[in-house]
């Protein structure tokens, strides 16, 4: 198992976050999405997910991956 690290703009509450593990979650290989909304950091975990479906789906979530 492998976690990524991902750093997330543009979340401001709650439902972001909910809105970001939900849409990272459907990805295949995820096993785990941790978000930290102080910080925008998004820890996936899972077994070798998908880096361009994780990118794709924080974007379909309303969020843009920082770098």
């Amino acid at each position: 198992m492998s976690v990524i690290t991902y750093t997330v703009t543009g979340m401001t509450c709650g439902h972001c976050v909910s809105s970001v593990k939900e849409e990272v979650g459907e990805v295949s290989g995820v096993t785990g999405v941790d978000v930290d909304l102080a910080t925008g950091r998004v820890d996936v975990s899972g077994d070798s997910p998908d880096d361009a479906a994780i990118r794709a789906a924080i974007k379909e979530a309303g969020y843009q991956v920082a770098g």
